[in-house]
């Protein structure tokens, strides 16, 4: 047997910081190359149950997870007058499963994994370019000119990945490129995304509750779909789905990419920030009313004597009240580092092709699903155990072999992505028409 392959692993998202770590466990050479000058993943956060937390066990990673994430029992579903429309159990699944269902904020997450690869391992600020392979090896050059080589390419780069692409240049341009593959990444909606820093519980008091708050809103007569959830340190995370129409879709095929910039994000920002939200936001006020004004249960600071305009002797009562008001998405908006709140368009598709030759990929670059089901990051993960099981078992770094193991990689995957892929559709769908 040949020696070890070195994967070249580009991209620093889920899926390629689980397969980086499950790599490093298994003594098999590697190094992971990120475009962004530093790990910042965008998003909210992530519901992990059986389907990934026997990983985590075994990386020895449970407990620090578990000290990170917050239980989750229910989801409250609302309608936009905030009248409850229906609560979904999740203890039937998590008894069927063996596990609770958790959620736990995505830096979180990429914390505990990166935490787990060593730093010299993880390149950033790395544009990949170009993508070369022959029989011998593959090789990746970058923006700053730099030059990697090793024997695998793994394309974890998301939906608009630049290692797939180059692969399917390849192909298209030697006749092996299906016309499935050729075709545009459709999208149905786009995505407004953020989470809040440390809030104060006394002011957001569903921080008290030691597990999950997972509130959904369906709007009555608006195109959208408004989510809110808490985590570990006094954080919400929020979402904002834009369900579009076929013209809307065609108004913004000109910003066809994988995020946009941070005007478009704010220019949706103000758009959404009124729409409703459960709970209240709580604050003290001080003010002065007479004695027929104040309730009983109003707390007193000082009595006052007066006369009013009839000459009659009355007692002011200078007091503090809670004032309540009806939360919106903009106090949780107002709350959130403008660099954290990203606008992305949602693409659906399950691409054909997964592999070429030396390279392989995972996540978002081989199957994009709609967020509505929760799928796309945990079916990234999946993706990467599976693949990091098949090269430990590479008896060589011939082609040859290495189809072989990517073909079984994406047989054994397939059919669960595109499960997740049907039912993540299914139930944008069902919400859409709510």
């Amino acid at each position: 047997m040949s020696a070890k392959p070195k994967v070249l692993i580009v991209g620093g998202g889920l899926g390629g910081l689980t397969l980086g770590v499950l790599l490093e466990r298994a003594g098999i050479p590697y190094e992971i190359f990120e475009r962004a000058s530093v790990i910042r993943p965008l998003g909210s956060a992530l519901s992990m149950g059986a389907n990934i937390i026997p990983l985590l066990k075994q990386l020895g990673i449970y407990e620090e997870f578990i000290d990170k994430a917050l239980v989750r029992y229910t989801t409250q579903v609302y309608k936009e007058n905030l009248e409850i429309d229906f609560v979904l159990d999740s203890k039937p699944a998590a008894e069927m499963g063996g596990y609770d269902g958790y959620m736990i904020s995505r830096p979180a997450i990429h914390e505990i994994l990166l935490n787990q690869i060593p730093p010299h391992k993880v390149h950033l600020s790395k544009r990949v370019l170009q993508i070369r392979q022959n029989e011998k090896e593959a090789t990746i050059v970058c923006a700053d000119n730099s030059v990697y080589y090793g024997h695998i390419i793994v394309g974890s780069d998301g939906a608009y990945s630049s290692v797939r692409q180059s692969m399917y240049k390849d192909m298209k341009r030697e006749g092996r490129l299906p016309t499935s593959d050729q075709e545009d990444l459709p999208y149905s909606c786009t995505c407004l995304v953020g989470h809040t820093r440390p809030l104060d519980p006394e002011e957001f008091t569903e921080l008290k509750t030691p597990e999950c708050s997972f509130d959904c809103v369906l709007s009555d007569n608006k195109p959208y779909t408004w989510v809110t959830f808490t985590t570990k340190g006094n954080i919400i995370c929020w979402m904002v789905v834009h369900h579009l129409n076929k013209v809307t879709s065609k108004a913004n095929d000109s910003f066809r990419n994988s995020e946009w910039g941070p005007e478009a994000a704010e220019v949706m920002c103000k758009e959404v920030r009124d729409f409703p939200i459960s709970g209240v936001n709580v604050g003290p006020v001080s003010c002065t009313r007479e004695d027929s004004d104040i309730d009983s249960d109003t707390n007193l600071d000082k009595i006052n004597t007066g006369t009013n305009n009839n000459g009659n002797s009355f007692h002011k009562k200078e007091q503090t009240q809670q004032k309540k008001k009806t939360r919106t998405l903009g106090d949780l908006i107002d709350r959130t580092d403008r660099e954290l709140i990203s606008k992305v368009m949602l693409e659906e598709k399950i691409f054909e092709t997964w592999y070429d030759r030396r390279i392989v990929l995972i996540g978002d670059a081989c199957h994009k699903m709609n967020p509505s089901g929760g799928q796309g990051a945990l079916n990234a993960m999946q993706d990467a155990i599976t693949l990091a099981n098949w090269i430990n078992v590479l008896r060589s770094n011939d082609v040859s072999d290495m189809n072989k193991i990517f073909q079984e990689y994406k047989r054994e995957r397939y059919p669960h992505a595109m499960d997740a892929f049907e039912s993540s559709k299914m139930f944008s769908k069902i919400i859409e028409k709510q």
